[in-house]
């Protein structure tokens, strides 16, 4: 399989994926399950793009000052802190963790 056969492809069934979602009747997805599910399946897939690009490096796993910045971010949310502060807060831990050399 060539790349543009694997392009081509995939374009094509993004094309059936949303002619899909407009097929679907509106009444099923106002009832409370899939309405539930669609919820918790983007907090899902959001957890895991946090997950990836905060331990990931390529092909790697890479502990570093991300991580210490991502608890400190989850306890702050946990604590429910503004959203600002939130980031501030990682962005200072980070950059303190890599000032006394702990990480690239």
């Amino acid at each position: 399989m060539t790349m543009w056969t694997a392009i081509l492809l995939a374009a094509v069934i993004c094309v059936a994926l949303k002619l899909g979602g407009y097929l679907v009747p509106a009444g099923w997805l106002e009832r409370e399950r899939p309405a539930r599910i669609t919820d918790l399946l983007t907090v899902a897939l959001l957890g895991a793009l946090v997950a990836v690009q905060t331990v990931g490096s390529g092909m790697a796993v890479v502990i570093d000052a991300r991580v210490p910045a991502l608890v400190v971010a989850g306890i702050l949310l946990w604590l429910r802190a503004s959203f600002l502060v939130v980031v501030v807060a990682a962005a200072a831990v980070a950059a303190l963790l890599r000032l006394l050399g702990w990480a690239a």
